[in-house]
């Protein structure tokens, strides 16, 4: 039992006191409302707060615990000294990427929070990501310079020479632009009668590295060019950037065709001009280093001709010289008697056996007319004859014994056949007798090799039975 405080009246006509179970019930209604969440329904609850709140926040911090999945997702961590930030950045937004993110880089992130309900755990949806004090394509130019040259793509060892005088002259780029007219006109200059091939591919945007790399593609499988021109005139380093795709410097290292690189001005430098066989400074460059002036060429070949013409007479007046020389020589003097010699020597030779051949062929002609004379004298008509006579009779009589042999074969295959046919199993059923086997399929010689009830079956000369043993005796 309580009464109310000084000053204040307790809840009752006139103050009356107030019992235990009043007080009781006045507490409970004082209490607010309890309200019970589901996991599940706070994580969505705090989702929609942050993602109301913060729907577009910037962040700079550095990179940690970076991972790609085979999705093409990106998976890492955003921290600075004393804290940290989960971060996810998803295919569609992360291949707009210029540059691959990297443990302890640090970038500026832009995107929206969120919570990942699976694991409670609130999280930046990154949508844009640039590094930190360098422009994001000049950091990807970098990461991708570095990451060819430790390849080998950059070495000079695997660059191929120009050829000096090319049949035909490919050119990769856009045919509506400044760089394919600069190419022309000074390669119509220097060398009017020279072939070029145009492959027109789009050299700015989104589809421009896919169109180079097929143009150089192209070259590669046709060969109708013996070099190439890739390239396109002067911009901005975005403009320039399809120059700087990895599938265009891979695609101009694996060419078998020299590729000269002619991109931009002459201070603009692009991963192309590194892999590239031969960098130009500009397209107009690129069209004066593929080829030389006409005029030049027909000057260095007569230079060439009055070269050579110099040396072989030079090589002519000492050759006839070192002639004279050594027909005056005493050592050719002996060695021309020597020579002369030597055909005496093959004369007399030529003379003996001119007439050992003379007198050989007397000695045959003379056996010759000695045997044609005994050739005249015998009677071949009368030869020919008995030997016909004698091979008619051994026919006659290959004839006869061979017929005798044909028909003793034939009553000796005849013999065999009645046999064959006398002794053949079937030919012996057809005159009654049958062959019983049992279920295993074995041939039943013996009233014990079965029991009554098995099964047996009974082969006829046409057709076969299936029995039952219902009786048997020994």
């Amino acid at each position: 039992m309580l009464r109310g405080q000084a000053g204040v009246e307790p809840p009752g006509a006139g103050g009356e006191i107030v019992n235990g179970e009043a007080l009781d019930q006045l507490a409970l209604n004082l209490i607010p409302e309890r309200k019970v969440y589901s996991v599940s329904e706070l994580s969505v609850a705090i989702k929609s707060l942050l993602e109301t709140k913060f729907p577009d926040v910037w962040v700079a911090a550095e990179i940690s615990n970076f991972r790609a999945a085979a999705s093409g997702h990106f998976y890492f961590t955003l921290k600075d000294a004393s804290a940290q930030l989960k971060a996810v950045c998803f295919r569609n937004q992360a291949r707009y990427l210029k540059f691959k993110p990297q443990d302890g880089l640090s970038v500026i992130a832009r995107g929206r929070l969120g919570v990942y309900e699976a694991r409670g755990e609130y999280q930046l949806y990154v949508e844009y990501l640039e590094p930190a004090g360098v422009g994001a394509l000049q950091f990807a130019f970098e990461q991708l310079k570095q990451k060819l040259a430790a390849e080998g793509l950059f070495d000079v060892a695997r660059k191929k020479p120009l050829p000096v005088l090319p049949r035909a002259i490919g050119i990769v780029t856009s045919p509506d632009g400044a760089a394919v007219r600069d190419i022309l006109r000074v390669l119509k200059r220097r060398f009017p009668n020279m072939n070029m091939w145009l492959y027109p591919a789009k050299v700015q945007g989104d589809e421009a590295a896919g169109e180079i790399v097929k143009g150089i593609e192209y070259f590669n499988r046709e060969p109708i060019v013996d070099v190439m021109i890739v390239g396109r005139g002067g911009g901005s380093i975005e403009d320039l950037w399809p120059f700087n795709e990895e599938i265009v410097a891979r695609a101009i290292a694996g060419s078998e065709i020299p590729v000269i690189s002619a991109v931009g001005h002459e201070t603009d430098f692009t991963i192309a001009d590194f892999v590239a066989d031969l960098r130009a400074p500009t397209p107009s460059a690129a069209a004066e280093l593929v080829v030389h002036r006409r005029e030049d060429f027909l000057a260095e070949v007569q230079n060439r001709v009055r070269q050579i013409s110099q040396n072989f007479r030079l090589k002519l007046s000492d050759a006839r010289e070192q002639l004279t020389h050594l027909r005056l020589h005493q050592t050719f003097q002996n060695l021309v008697t020597r020579v002369m010699e030597r055909s005496q020597r093959i004369d007399d030779q030529a003379a003996q056996l001119h007439r050992l051949v003379r007198d050989k062929l007397a000695g045959s002609r003379h056996a010759w007319l000695e045997a044609s004379a005994g050739i005249v004298r015998y009677d071949f008509g009368k030869l020919i004859g008995l030997k016909q006579a004698a091979l008619e009779d051994r026919q006659r009589r290959f004839e006869s014994e061979f017929r005798s042999l044909v028909v003793e074969k034939h009553n000796r295959l005849k013999h065999l056949d009645d046999l064959l046919r006398e002794r053949n199993p079937l030919t012996i059923l057809g005159r009654g007798y049958s062959i019983t086997r049992d279920a295993a399929g074995n041939i039943v010689r013996d009233a014990a090799q079965v029991a009554i009830g098995d099964g047996v079956s009974v082969h006829l000369a046409r057709g076969e039975l299936g029995a039952t043993v219902v009786a048997k005796k020994p």
